[in-house]
């Protein structure tokens, strides 16, 4: 299985490394304001490419432009909490590789908004190339170690939530003995339900009343063996 992921952005001020692959994210998101529509996914394949988007801050700007919809540099760095500079050099970067692009290249106005070129970013889950697997490790781990920095954050201000907040959020774990067409199975049943809910990112009045933005992880990994244990 591939590995694939939308980022959302992260409020000024905040760790700004993001998103996750198949396993713990499978959000898809189209911004209603923007002229053009995006593709699907981009895959990434070339080693340089990965080892671009693993960057923190172009994983903020790309989640950015896809949660929000097409965005200056400047407009961007107050978000994010960048200089102007860096979000214009990250910016092209990323449009280099195919993430991002000029919303209109021949429009008004000396700065140019980006948008994403497409909802989820994908890139190998697995490679014959030892340069695209390393690449494609480490992009995934970078992911997930700040996911999980993301749910440490929110642990911190936990306290502020309601009651109902409280009790309706999730923190839990199973350990499952499955093949691996099993747990893909699985994956697809637990991804057909949270697509029930998808429609409601992109169109707000869809939105019922109380409803707030919610991460869901989705993970599962095969347990590294341990000598002895049957």
């Amino acid at each position: 299985m591939g590995c694939r992921t939308r980022s959302p952005p992260l409020p000024k001020g905040d760790f700004i490394k993001e998103p996750l692959q198949a396993l713990l994210s499978k959000g898809s998101f189209t911004c209603v304001t923007e002229n053009k529509p995006r593709r699907h996914e981009v895959h990434l394949t070339d080693p340089r490419a990965l080892r671009a988007y693993a960057h923190p801050t172009r994983m903020a700007l790309v989640g950015l432009l896809r949660r929000e919809g097409p965005s200056t540099a400047t407009r961007a760095a107050e978000v994010i909490g960048e200089s102007v500079a860096s979000c214009s050099y990250h910016l092209r970067m990323l449009a280099k590789y195919g993430l991002v692009e000029e919303d209109d290249p021949d429009g008004p106005g000396r700065e140019k908004p980006w948008r994403a070129t497409a909802e989820y970013t994908g890139w190998p889950g697995w490679s014959e190339d030892p340069a695209v697997a390393a690449a494609s490790e480490a992009l995934t781990l970078s992911v997930a170690e700040n996911y999980f920095h993301r749910m440490t954050r929110a642990m911190e201000v936990r306290g502020r939530l309601s009651r109902e907040w409280k009790e309706a959020e999730q923190y839990s774990d199973r350990t499952l003995y499955l093949t691996p067409r099993e747990l893909s199975g699985l994956s697809a049943r637990i991804d057909a339900l949270v697509a029930e809910y998808e429609d409601r990112q992109s169109d707000p009045t869809r939105r019922p009343e109380g409803a707030r933005r919610v991460p869901y992880l989705q993970i599962a990994y095969v347990a590294p063996e341990i000598e002895g244990e049957s």
